[in-house]
């Protein structure tokens, strides 16, 4: 990824969020991700556990880790992208199954990469500039 670019990756499972589900992730960006990638993190408990910690620490040399400060929706911009898939990616879904829940924000993702100016205001708007 050049320099300045900015792109919403998502994963999606149908229980809690752990560190191994975590560094998993990570694990899967490094490698598909070229160049040094920068997380903005909230305070979920699998971003703060020690096994992350460690990982982190590890991994300083193509991993950039910002805490956004707890109860502080307003700074993250992932608030914005969230609000953007409720109202225009799956507005009124009412899902028989997981499979309509994993497919449709997956079509939206794809739809957020083609519009890099969306994802620069999510940025923008949380005070956050590439």
């Amino acid at each position: 990824m050049r320099s300045g670019r900015s792109a919403a990756y998502l994963a999606l499972q149908p229980e809690a969020v752990r560190s191994a589900d975590l560094i998993r992730f990570l694990r899967h960006l490094h490698r598909h991700v070229r160049g040094h990638i920068v997380l903005f993190w909230d305070g979920l408990h699998g971003h703060r556990s020690l096994e992350t910690t460690a990982y982190l620490q590890t991994h300083r040399d193509w991993l950039t880790v910002y805490r956004l400060p707890a109860y502080a929706p307003e700074l993250n911009p992932v608030e914005g992208m969230w609000s953007w898939f409720k109202g225009g990616v799956v507005p009124n879904l009412c899902a028989d199954g997981l499979a309509p829940l994993r497919h449709e924000p997956r079509r939206g993702r794809r739809r957020l990469q083609r519009r890099p100016d969306l994802l620069q205001g999510f940025l923008h708007k949380a005070g956050l500039f590439l």
